[in-house]
């Protein structure tokens, strides 16, 4: 079944319905796009001043926090937290007198095996031809390079990438889909509107990898927001979204190993573009 569809009857209702977007997208995945545009453009100005290509630049999507393993592990944990922290806000904003949120958005285990299936058929369907699409963004100068996680891993570095990984499908699919979905409908914009709109955002909130992620995660939400439509669950896009960054956080060492002059690191002091803050971006491929 489609998701809950409610719309606001009054102008008060409907100003105040966009105040609380414009404010819920200034501290969450609205303020990540804003600096990863302005990321992109560095990039850009850069590659011009320096006659060089976008992909001879890169960017670090789970770096280090600290030197120290016990500190790094602590800054890591807290920046998880807070990120979820806005997840739950969210949430708390959707929440109705006798519906739960939860249940309102789909972000439940009553389904839990179909949504698991889809969301396995699904992170094939957009992972493979998304990791292509990063690959020939790559040779054709347009993508920087990607860091998914760090080599030299630590004991605690696969436990706090698979934390990583759930923060951000929770951060995106929740904000973009659950949330955005709902507003956006109540003050009446049509759903293939919302569909390109939250697709949009999500391109603009990944520009800061270059053409390649702009366009892929442009297709993905466009994916995704019709899955949503249809299916009235965010659970199987938040499993579908967590996988993908599961595999490219975890299988990224591998990846350097069979295939470095793709996926290795660019060595130093090759200028790095500064990444988004958070809730911090997930590399959807």
């Amino acid at each position: 079944m489609p998701p809950h569809d409610v719309r606001n009857p009054t102008g008060f209702s409907r100003a105040r319905t966009w105040w609380e977007i414009g404010i819920v997208l200034a501290i969450t995945v609205g303020q990540s796009a804003v600096y990863s545009i302005l990321s992109f453009v560095r990039s850009i100005i850069r590659a011009l001043e320096e006659d060089r290509r976008i992909s001879d630049q890169q960017t670090q999507l789970n770096p280090s926090r600290d030197a120290a393993a016990i500190w790094d592990l602590v800054y890591q944990l807290l920046d998880i937290f807070f990120s979820l922290a806005l997840v739950a806000l969210v949430i708390y904003l959707l929440w109705e007198p006798g519906k739960s949120a939860f249940a309102k958005i789909g972000l439940d285990f009553r389904r839990f095996g179909g949504d698991l299936g889809r969301a396995v058929l699904l992170g094939l369907v957009i992972g493979v031809p998304g990791l292509g699409l990063y690959v020939l963004g790559r040779s054709l100068g347009v993508t920087v390079a990607v860091v998914a996680s760090p080599l030299d891993a630590a004991w605690y570095t696969v436990p706090l990438l698979l934390l990583a990984a759930l923060r951000a499908g929770l951060t995106e699919e929740v904000i973009f889909l659950g949330y955005l979905f709902d507003r956006l409908r109540r003050v009446g914009w049509s759903w293939w509107a919302i569909i390109l709109t939250t697709a949009g955002l999500r391109a603009a909130y990944h520009a800061y990898q270059g053409v390649g992620a702009i366009i892929g995660n442009f297709v993905m939400g466009v994916v995704f927001g019709w899955c949503y439509r249809r299916w009235g669950r965010v659970m199987p896009l938040v499993i579908t979204h967590t996988l993908i960054d599961i595999v490219a956080f975890v299988g990224y060492p591998l990846a350097v190993a069979f295939f470095p002059g793709v996926f290795a690191p660019i060595p130093s002091p090759t200028p790095t573009p500064t990444v988004p803050p958070t809730p911090s971006p997930s590399p959807t491929l």
